[in-house]
């Protein structure tokens, strides 16, 4: 083994699997969090069985299980029609096809879980409300009692461990917005699918939503393009915000219309993304997630990346090699492995916002595709398995 300690800054998603996959190969491990308690951010998420697998392993599925839906399909929709165009089996598919479920969950489901896991694992340590900025090494040796060996950002598009590393990725705005709400059951227009995830594809924007067990209710996301976020960042949306959504998405069917112009709350989520860069230092420092490769969530793909990070990392630095070749091998594969993700998240981004008779082409294209062969085109993504 390389290395017997690590620092890793943020409890997220990253971090929290960060730990317990490190942990898993006897590495002590101190996570540090600014928050003074872990909040749920954003509502829902997918989880595809390329992490599924990863959650399993670390003992956190079975909980999650317990929570969560398995749709029976992942189904693209006219925004316009409602009409379905294709769809992409799952449920009990997925589970014989990937070798493990796709499940759709509130963000706190699985944040709860892995906090769990790491709360009752002797190797982890947690410390909510440290602020650790900048982030200065013999600073966090003085609240760990000791050096670490690993160094580990998982703080998100915003890292300040992105700093120590030179020649690291820069963020920018996307151009996109989104826009995150749920809805009740009670209250639910009769369009929204109790079952399956459903994407509505539109000109320049779409619309994705899928039942939530946990709240008894909906979560919806609304991705439009050529929104400018000013200075917001994740806040209530204004009533001319809100204007400017349901412009955005004028034209679409007027169920959908409808439901966007009785919104009360909606969260105005301006997207941004990482550009390439280093994502480690050649010594003892990493990153991982959005800090590493922030990304458009058109592949559904932003918590499954995260969790591979995590799970490889502790694998890499757990391994043979000595710690800066391990980072370097790090780097190198799960920047290949995020890049093909990204440039499959540009491709759905071309096909769900398309116009005119790109339009009309994309749907007479999809209306040929058996769900088989839809799902044959996922092999390479949610079939992944993750070396830990």
């Amino acid at each position: 083994m390389s290395i017997k300690t690590a620092v890793i800054i943020g409890a997220g998603v990253a971090g929290l699997t960060a730990a317990l996959a490190l942990a898993r190969h006897g590495v002590r491990c101190d996570i540090f969090e600014q928050a003074p308690q872990l909040a749920e951010v954003g509502a829902g998420l997918q989880i595809s069985p390329n992490a599924s697998r990863i959650l399993a392993e670390l003992g956190a599925l079975d909980e999650i299980e317990r929570h969560w839906r398995e749709p029976d399909e992942v189904r693209l929709a006219s925004g316009v029609t409602l009409k379905q165009l294709a769809a992409v089996p799952t449920g009990a598919f997925a589970r014989k096809r990937w070798g493990s479920p796709y499940g759709v969950l509130h963000r706190s489901t699985l944040q709860q879980a892995l906090l769990t896991q790491v709360l009752h694992n002797p190797l982890c340590r947690l410390h909510l409300g440290c602020r650790i900025e900048p982030v200065d090494r013999a600073a966090i040796a003085s609240l760990t009692g000791s050096p670490c060996d690993l160094l580990v950002g998982a703080d998100g598009a915003w890292s300040s461990v992105r700093k120590l590393i030179d020649g690291s990725p820069e963020i920018s705005f996307s151009g996109n917005i989104a826009w995150r709400f749920t809805v009740p059951a009670a209250v639910a227009p009769a369009f929204l699918d109790p079952v399956n995830v459903t994407a509505y594809l539109g000109p320049n924007s779409h619309l994705v939503a899928y039942p939530l067990k946990e709240i008894d209710g909906f979560n919806i996301v609304a991705i439009a393009a050529g929104m400018d976020p000013g200075e917001t960042w994740g806040t209530e949306g204004s009533a001319g915000q809100r204007a400017l959504l349901q412009r955005q998405f004028a034209g679409w069917n007027i169920e959908i219309c409808t439901l966007l112009a009785s919104l009360e709350r909606a969260t105005f989520w301006p997207l941004y993304e990482a550009s390439d860069g280093r994502w480690q230092n050649g010594c003892d420092t990493v990153l991982i997630g959005d800090a590493a490769h922030a990304m458009m969530p058109f592949s559904a793909q932003g918590a499954a990346m995260a969790i591979e990070d995590a799970f490889e990392l502790a694998g890499a630095v757990s391994g043979p090699l000595p710690l800066p070749e391990a980072l370097s091998h790090f780097e190198a594969t799960r920047k290949a492995r995020a890049g093909r993700v990204r440039h499959r998240g540009a491709f759905n981004k071309f096909a769900y916002h398309a116009r005119g008779p790109i339009r009309l082409g994309r749907d007479i294209v999809l209306s040929l595709r058996s769900p088989q062969s839809l799902a044959g085109d996922l092999d390479w993504l949610y079939g992944y398995r993750a070396k830990g």
